[in-house]
């Protein structure tokens, strides 16, 4: 045995028939069947962007996804390649339909022929329509509960007022609401403004896909005290002067004043009493009286009412006493005064002839 092996025709036997089993076992390994069976791979490509190719001056196309899921099949290389370099494209030709909806395959372009090429979906619906804009006022909203209690929601405004809105036609025919919405900290009570995005809703408040320009605007809210204008009712009080009777008072202006504070306190309110005291009016002209706050009423806006007095004074009629001095017993009652001549008798008759003056005896009564 050891001497064949020592053979080198035995050697040379052994090499060839180990060369021709090599070259048989690689030639197999690489045949075209046995390739495809190891080296074929799958994978999926996921949110892959979708292009759309139409009129986009004149219409507007919906229904398409904006991304889709690529599945590719094939040799694991040209797979591997695929799907890192992602040189491909997705996309739909619409530029030869007509308005309406419309089923569509969706196509692809830059993936070689050796690979199998999916999509989900493969197909989409989509509605081609005529491209529209029109203009529309914006209402700006705040969630009232966000104000302090006693201030109140007087307005708002939005700057710009109006915006254009872009979009299918049946999209801009169910639009049903653009607002502007404001937000804020709990307990707001002044003035303030703030940057608010646009929104397009339908009636059920939902998002229309349309275009908005501009996307945002400015909102001035405007915060105050609650407040409500209440009519002026005039309270007499204390006493006129002896001799002054006070026929009419008047307010002069104003009539009405605004008060402010708590709503349940300022709505309690029907109008608002001015005590005028009657002692300090002494003739017929206009007075100024001081408006006193109702408890809970934090401002008014008017703290003084004119007030017009309408009075009349009454003449007290004055009696003069006339004492005469004698220098026997006093008359304890004053003499009467003599009425006056009468105009038809020019001469005093005897009856009617007046005592004797008495100052002769006054002036005696004197010297003595």
């Amino acid at each position: 045995m050891d001497k064949m092996m020592d053979s080198p025709w035995v050697l040379r036997i052994i090499a060839l028939f180990l060369a021709l089993l090599l070259f048989f076992s690689v030639r197999t390994e690489l045949s075209p069947a046995n390739k495809t069976i190891t080296s074929e791979q799958t994978e999926v490509i996921r949110d892959v962007p979708v292009d759309v190719f139409y009129d986009d001056k004149n219409l507007i196309v919906t229904g398409i996804p904006k991304t889709v899921d690529v599945t590719i099949k094939g040799p694991m290389p040209l797979v591997i390649q695929t799907k890192a370099t992602k040189d491909f494209s997705v996309f739909v030709d619409l530029s030869k339909l007509l308005i309406g909806e419309h089923n569509v395959k969706l196509q692809y372009e830059n993936i070689s022929d050796k690979l199998q090429v999916s999509f989900d979906p493969a197909t989409v619906k989509v509605n081609i329509e005529e491209k529209v804009t029109q203009e529309f006022r914006v209402d700006p909203e705040l969630n009232t509960r966000l104000i302090e209690e006693g201030y109140v929601l007087n307005g708002m405004t939005a700057n710009p007022a109006t915006v254009y809105i872009t979009g299918a036609k049946s999209a801009i025919e169910n639009i049903s609401y653009v607002k502007a919405t404001v937000t804020g900290e709990q307990g707001l009570k002044e003035p303030f403004s703030q940057v608010a995005a646009v929104k397009v809703l339908d009636r059920d408040l939902n998002k229309l896909d349309v275009t908005i320009q501009p996307e945002t605007v400015k909102v001035q809210v405007d915060i105050g005290a609650y407040s409500r204008e209440l009519p002026v009712v005039l309270k007499e009080i204390g006493k006129a002067a002896d001799g002054i009777t006070v026929n009419q008072l008047t307010t002069i202006s104003p009539t009405k004043v605004r008060v402010y504070g708590r709503k349940s306190i300022i709505d309690s309110l029907t109008a608002i009493p001015v005590e005028v005291d009657l002692s300090n009016i002494t003739e017929s002209k206009t007075y100024e009286f001081d408006v006193k706050l109702p408890e809970g009423v934090t401002k008014i806006s008017d703290s003084k009412i004119k007030v017009k007095a309408d009075i009349t004074k009454v003449e007290q009629e004055k009696t003069t006493t006339t004492t005469t001095t004698t220098t026997t017993t006093p008359d304890p009652k004053p003499k009467p005064t003599p009425p006056p001549p009468s105009e038809e008798t020019s001469t005093p008759s005897e009856h009617n002839t007046p005592p004797p003056d008495k100052t002769e005896e006054v002036e005696e009564d004197i010297d003595s």
